[in-house]
């Protein structure tokens, strides 16, 4: 009898302790809001940048980026959707296939060619209000980034072209990041971070610059997250 009472004893004390412990990894699945966490998914829109010209497979900007955010504790994966030599134009022309049903948020970093090119920046600014306004139909987070025009095309235009990122991003919700190189460019001594952290073409940053990149805007994109995950 007594043998029988602690087999009973030990069989609730187990069944007691898998509940438990099922009931302890079903409050860690849940995040903060109180939906069960799911993995966000991001696409990154824009151009060579992006799309890691120059770099080996695994050291360009999303696969840095998606390993620094891993790193911090979230659940995300990145998409490359970079065009090498893609334009503002180029990416309106693309955005509704990448938006496809499982992304959640969309960086976009477009515009670096356009100002190669010297594209009036109202064209420009009308083909990145096409790409958020598309963002925003499908219920998407956006998080747009931004860049710094060169003197050389007049006061008028660099004015133009260096507002429309901030003004747009406010005109559509959209969070906004000053520029793709503020890691590089806020390093005390340009000419070694040209130096050290730049391909030799001067224009794509080398494996160490992305990295460089990647702290500066990382946090940036763990706000994005939060973002999404708070929508949910």
């Amino acid at each position: 009898m007594k043998g029988l009472l602690s087999m009973r004893v030990a069989l609730a004390y187990g069944a007691r302790t898998r509940a438990l412990k099922l009931a302890v990894a079903m409050v860690l699945a849940v995040a903060p809001g109180g939906a069960l966490a799911e993995e966000v998914t991001i696409a990154a829109l824009g151009d060579s940048l992006t799309q890691g010209y120059g770099l080996p497979q695994g050291e360009g900007f999303v696969p840095q980026l998606e390993a620094w955010l891993r790193a911090q504790g979230a659940e995300v994966t990145v998409l490359n959707a970079g065009v090498s030599g893609d334009t503002t134009a180029g990416g309106l022309s693309r955005v509704a296939w990448t938006l496809t049903p499982e992304v959640d948020a969309m960086i976009v970093a477009l515009g670096g060619n356009d100002l190669l090119r010297g594209i009036d920046p109202a064209a420009s600014r009308a083909n990145l209000a096409g790409i958020l306004k598309a963002a925003q139909e499908a219920g998407v987070e956006v998080m747009l980034v931004g860049l710094s025009a060169p003197g050389n095309y007049g006061p008028d235009f660099k004015s133009a072209f260096d507002a429309m990122y901030p003004e747009l991003a406010a005109e559509y919700g959209a969070m906004h990041f000053e520029s793709f190189l503020k890691g590089l460019t806020d390093l005390p001594d340009r000419g070694a971070a040209m130096r050290d952290y730049m391909q030799e073409d001067g224009i794509h940053p080398s494996a160490k610059g992305v990295s460089l990149i990647v702290e500066a805007m990382g946090p940036t994109v763990l706000d994005l997250v939060s973002r999404v995950t708070a929508a949910h």
